[in-house]
């Protein structure tokens, strides 16, 4: 398997791998499938100035793709980003996504990124039912990321109320005068 960056030409591909989680799971809050031609717009604008990253095996599959976007719009947030990773269903817990998160991490690190946060579908009370578990809050956690706040009941799909996590990870130190983000300069090593 290589990491490699997203291109626009691989939206259909990627659309692959992210609908089946908007029509069967609440890991994401999204209802609808989007266009190839809206996640083409949404590659675009993501890549712009974050990695956009995607694993490919041996036959050339794209088998996972992670991101990074801004955490708020506001300059203050400049070095706090959220985190994405969707992994192909037949390739769960195959090491996809924690590749995944080690390029992307390595890469915002680079970029001066000082906070990661990853936003978590949540089920209450570590249930679990037929469209969400809480395996995206253990991977975090093996990861390194830690549970930093529940919103209760703040996400409604398939007849169901489900909490949102944020757990985050800190990728640097922070000093009084960090160095500048470098948007946009962001490369795979």
């Amino acid at each position: 398997m290589r990491i490699e960056k997203v291109s626009v030409s691989d939206a259909k591909e990627l659309l692959g791998i992210y609908g089946p989680y908007v029509e069967k799971t609440a890991i994401t809050f999204e209802y609808e499938v989007p266009s190839v031609e809206e996640f083409e717009g949404r590659i675009r604008n993501i890549s712009s100035k974050y990695p956009y990253i995607k694993a490919v095996n041996d036959l050339g599959e794209i088998v996972g793709y992670a991101y990074a976007s801004a955490f708020k719009g506001r300059r203050a947030y400049d070095w706090s980003v959220e985190s994405t990773v969707y992994v192909r269903e037949d390739q769960k817990r195959n090491g996809v996504g924690m590749a995944l998160y080690a390029a992307l991490e390595k890469s915002l690190a680079d970029m001066g990124i000082l906070n990661v946060n990853a936003c978590i579908a949540y089920l209450k009370d570590g249930t679990t039912d037929e469209h969400l578990t809480n395996d995206s809050y253990f991977f975090h956690e093996k990861l390194g990321y830690k549970l930093v706040g529940t919103f209760h009941d703040s996400g409604f799909k398939f007849g169901s109320w489900y909490d949102m996590i944020w757990m985050e990870k800190m990728l640097g130190d922070h000093s009084k005068e960090p160095r500048p983000v470098a948007f946009g300069e962001w490369k795979i090593n």
